[in-house]
């Protein structure tokens, strides 16, 4: 779900990923953990589907889901504190980004790519990549904002 934007799409992805790991199961070479050599095909196999769509939202960072104004600060430190983060709400957050900003997140925060390979994968600047990520981090921080004050 991280990397699409409906549940069917995650479906088509996960089922094309699994394919994959049973074709070539017997490439494992049993040097690192099997479970980190799963994820990295899962991983490539979203970035996969991500490629192939008609539309290519990796090349801007607009992103008509936030407005992004003078009254949307910063979360503080100190909120942070009294705010218990459960991993479906955030899992929400993200899956509200725009695809450009989604994707750079997903590489960058959860698989660890440094900007200049996530440049290389998505084919967009190195620059572009930490554009996205900085976007994505703000726009993440006003949903999670607004969803705990809601809560409170």
């Amino acid at each position: 779900m991280r990397y699409t934007v409906d549940r069917d799409s995650a479906e088509e992805v996960l089922q094309e990923g699994f394919i994959k790991i049973f074709d070539k199961l017997e490439a494992f070479d049993y040097k690192g953990s099997f479970e980190g050599w799963m994820r990295r095909i899962m991983s490539n196999t979203a970035i996969d589907n991500i490629r192939k769509s008609k539309k290519n939202p990796i090349l801007t960072d607009n992103d008509d889901n936030f407005k992004m104004g003078a009254e949307n600060p910063m979360i503080e430190a100190e909120d942070l504190e009294f705010i218990a983060i459960k991993a479906e709400l955030a899992l929400e957050a993200i899956s509200q980004l725009s695809p450009a900003y989604k994707a750079v997140f997903n590489l960058y925060v959860m698989e660890r790519y440094t900007h200049k390979e996530i440049g290389e994968i998505l084919g967009v600047s190195e620059g572009t990549s930490k554009s996205n990520l900085s976007k994505a981090k703000m726009n993440l921080q006003r949903v999670l904002k607004e969803k705990f004050m809601n809560i409170k």
